[in-house]
């Protein structure tokens, strides 16, 4: 990635970047098309497909036991909340 196609990524993606942060981010993205081109040299040519692990080894789901737990009434969890009105939580607004 080019130091332009960055500018350009940081504009539409409205980040505020600097020099230190642009120069960290094009290095590790330099890292992961380097780790690209090396998988796409790697030849996967009579390989089965794999689905899920669980079809090549001996994992499994472990499940817990099903036992009947305290169940928590919304006003019991309510009382903790910093604020709650008719049965809501109430949060900070995120866009105005």
């Amino acid at each position: 990635m080019t130091k332009e196609t960055m500018s350009s990524l940081k504009q539409l993606n409205r980040l505020a970047l600097t020099e230190t942060e642009e120069a960290e981010v094009l290095d590790f993205l330099a890292t992961l098309e380097k780790g690209e081109e090396k998988m796409a040299q790697t030849d996967t040519e009579g390989l089965k497909i794999l689905v899920h692990l669980s079809e090549v080894s001996n994992l499994f789901n472990v499940l817990r036991e099903d036992k009947a737990q305290k169940v928590y009434t919304r006003e019991e969890l309510q009382e903790h909340a910093p604020e709650a009105y008719d049965g809501y939580w109430q949060v900070p607004r995120l866009v105005d």
